[in-house]
Parts: C-alpha cells; structure tokens; sequence
C-alpha cells in the first residue's frame, strides 16, 4: 500500500516575492489593528479631563470678573461655574461617544 499513488494534489509552492509580500501585508495589518495601550488610555483619561476642568475654569473665571463688575443679589460665579461644568461634561460625553462608535466600527471592520 505504500507504494500506492496519493490523489491529494500538490499545491505549487508561492515564489519568495509572494512569501515576502504576504508576510509584510500581515505586518502592515497588525499595525493597524494594535491594541490600545496603557498611554493610550492614560492619554484619553487626561483629555477628558482637560475638556472638562478647561470650561468649568473658564466660567468660573467669568463669573468672578462680572461679579465684580456687575453685582448682584444672584452669584454669578456660581452659575457660570455649574454652566461651565455642564458644558465639559457635555463635550467628554460627545468624545467618548465619538471614539466609542470608531472603535466600534474599526472592530466590525476587523471581523469582516
């Protein structure tokens, strides 16, 4: 039996150059899809902090400057501060989100 002709087809061997180029395709997609870091995250972390604190300063700063100028019974500092806070919340929301729906799209992309 062992002399006996397999049926199994030998496929033709791909050439260096089609080794090479489908070995720095892999590359080029691994790089793309790496996974986040821990920069990355601290990264985004920080950002996100920025685009709250930055507002929320800024209105306070506001605040102050026209209760100085302008007094009243009413804190303008106060408002401005709670303005300023909503504000940057609203913007990280907006941010995560974005960043939420492209990591979700890039997966999708990545399982197809």
């Amino acid at each position: 039996m062992a002399d006996e002709p397999s049926n199994k087809i030998a496929k033709p061997k791909p050439s260096l150059s089609q080794e090479v180029g489908a070995k720095a395709i892999r590359k080029l997609k691994a790089r793309r899809h790496s996974p986040a870091g821990v920069w990355f995250g601290l990264g985004m972390m920080g950002l996100i902090g920025w685009s709250v604190a930055i507002p929320t300063l800024l209105g306070a700063a506001l605040g102050i400057w026209l209760d100085q100028h302008y007094p009243g019974d009413r804190s303008w500092t106060l408002a401005l501060l709670v303005a300023g806070l909503a504000i940057g919340c609203f913007n990280a929301w907006h941010w995560v989100a974005k960043e939420d729906k492209a990591m979700r799209e890039q997966q999708e992309n990545h399982d197809e």
